[in-house]
């Protein structure tokens, strides 16, 4: 199967006007700075996590 003339003529203009507008990124899809790599989820899971390990820990050493 073929593809038609008009279908690929869209894809070529479609094509065409992403290199002519290459290098101008609007500053709504680009990274801020305060993006964090884990989620604030696990990381309040991770804390819980250690703080309890401690406490558990420092409680069996002093019994």
């Amino acid at each position: 199967m073929t593809t038609s003339r008009r279908l690929s003529d869209r894809k070529v203009e479609k094509f065409d006007k992403n290199i002519t507008r290459r290098g101008s990124v609007p500053e709504t899809t680009a990274k801020k700075g305060k993006d964090y790599p884990v989620g604030p989820i696990l990381l309040g899971f991770f804390i819980f996590v250690v703080i309890g390990s401690c406490k558990t820990q420092s409680h069996i050493l002093l019994t």
